[in-house]
């Protein structure tokens, strides 16, 4: 049920945009990528937060939003001086979702193992 959910949001999210035929300018392309990554961080966090018995409501939404935010921001402020911080956010955000997906698999493939030794 848990991995159902986020993805059910995720396929809705796309064909609503799909559907409406939304379109965005290309000067906030940079912006809503980075954007996107770093709530696809957030999310991953939390299943991996939620398997390990330690997701909180709060906390998810309110490091979704401020890390969202922080990721444009910074984005922006590198761009006003010169400097390509969007490139730094992507590695940092891509690092922490490559070793949030890791364990989560190292918990699944461990919950096997012990699964089929009983």
């Amino acid at each position: 049920m848990m991995i159902v959910l986020p993805l059910f949001g995720l396929a809705v999210g796309f064909a609503l945009i799909y559907m409406l035929n939304v379109t965005v300018p290309a000067s906030y392309a940079s912006y809503l990528s980075l954007a996107t990554l770093a709530g696809l961080d957030a999310v991953i966090g939390g299943l991996r937060a939620g398997l390990e018995e330690k997701f909180q409501t709060d906390i998810f939404v309110s490091g979704f939003l401020v890390n969202t935010l922080l990721a444009v921001f910074l984005a922006y402020m590198g761009e006003q001086v010169g400097v390509d911080l969007f490139l730094a956010a992507v590695v940092a955000i891509g690092g922490r979702i490559f070793l949030n997906l890791s364990l989560i698999r190292r918990y699944w493939l461990t919950k096997i193992s012990l699964s089929r030794k009983e």
